[in-house]
């Protein structure tokens, strides 16, 4: 069933003659701009790689990829009932977290009809309880009944595999290790190592050794300037 944040994100886009919802050839598209295929989607992009592989041969590809930057969890007391309460997710999702789609999409990014956009979203979540009724104080045990878009925070769109440089830490060495990487963008190593693969396979760096068993990288964007 779709949801309120997809149909409203739909129609930020299905504008200037576009048309919502159109078949092109066996697929259904999401909106067909002038000249562009527009595909929206809030689950993972590995859900529609061979979808978007397919269309690319013959037609300029948006897919737009919503990351939920902020959100509220607005508690109902049943399906379609009133609302309990409210408040705001301590979960909160960064640009960064578009590395979790590219693992499983770099069969397709990049490509020369392709655009990627990412946008950090702020949107409220209605849930009512699920099976589990007396887990519901936990909030471990609900249903999501829908979700709205508030606002658009950020949009960012990446059209070549070097566009992705744009996120390493401006105090870069180079080389430079995934250690690196976690020390300039304050995270995990194990989130840098994601990041690197993705780098690496979608040729936005490049392999130049090892330092101490860890790999070492360099950018094709730093490299070029």
């Amino acid at each position: 069933m779709e949801t309120t944040l997809h149909r409203q994100l739909k129609e930020r886009y299905a504008v200037d003659g576009a048309l919502m919802e159109q078949r092109v050839g066996r697929y259904r598209i999401d909106v067909v701009q002038p000249g562009q295929l527009v595909e929206i989607q809030l689950a993972s992009l590995s859900a529609i790689r061979d979808k978007v592989a397919a269309l690319l041969k013959q037609h300029r590809v948006l897919v737009v990829k919503p990351i939920v930057a902020r959100k509220h969890l607005v508690k109902l007391r049943r399906a379609g009932g009133r609302e309990v309460s409210r408040r705001r997710s301590p979960k909160q999702r960064t640009l960064l977290d578009v590395f979790d789609e590219l693992v499983h999409f770099t069969r397709v990014f990049p490509h020369r009809r392709l655009t990627l956009e990412v946008v950090l979203v702020e949107i409220e979540e209605f849930r009512y309880p699920g099976h589990g009724r007396r887990r519901w104080r936990r909030d471990n045990d609900h249903q999501v009944e829908d979700q709205r878009l508030v606002d658009v925070l950020e949009l960012h769109q990446f059209r070549a595999a070097t566009d992705l440089c744009r996120m390493l830490p401006a105090e870069l060495p180079t080389p430079f290790h995934t250690g690196h990487l976690a020390a300039g963008l304050g995270v995990e190593r194990w989130i840098a190592q994601r990041m690197a693969y993705c780098l690496r396979q979608t040729g936005a760096v490049q392999s130049v050794g090892k330092l101490r068993g860890a790999w070492l990288y360099e950018s094709r964007a730093t490299k070029a300037a």
